[in-house]
């Protein structure tokens, strides 16, 4: 296995799982989004997983700009501008989905976390 993959496959990793997290979430919200959902899943599960990995890695972006602009409006980081963030909110099914989607997030910090560790640990040595 190429070392350069394995970082590769965690951050694709990372994405499917914020992908399908968004898709779970729109699932719960519209009972047509999940029987489309699954019929692609059990048609092409390959085309579905990319799918999710593009939805993630918008998901990422989205988060990322989100967390840039809070920081630059908090000061906490210097010489950066304030952008413009596009978000909507939507209601969450219940407090149970809520705290699975805690969970879910910071499982996700934890998996980039330790990217970041397996890239710098790669380029070290």
């Amino acid at each position: 296995m190429n070392p350069e993959t394995l970082p590769q496959l965690a951050q694709k990793g990372v994405r499917v799982a914020l992908g399908a997290t968004s898709s779970l979430i729109e699932s719960l919200q519209d009972s047509q989004k999940r029987d489309e959902n699954f019929t692609k899943l059990f048609q092409n599960p390959t085309e579905f997983t990319e799918e999710l990995a593009v939805k993630g890695e918008l998901t990422e972006q989205e988060a990322r700009n989100f967390v840039d602009h809070i920081l630059a409006q908090s000061g906490l980081v210097q010489g950066s501008q304030p952008t413009t963030v596009n978000a909507t909110a939507t209601p969450v099914a219940d407090t149970d989905t809520q705290s699975d989607l805690q969970e879910l997030t910071a499982q996700l910090a934890a998996l980039r976390k330790e990217l970041e560790q397996l890239q710098n640990h790669q380029s070290d040595g």
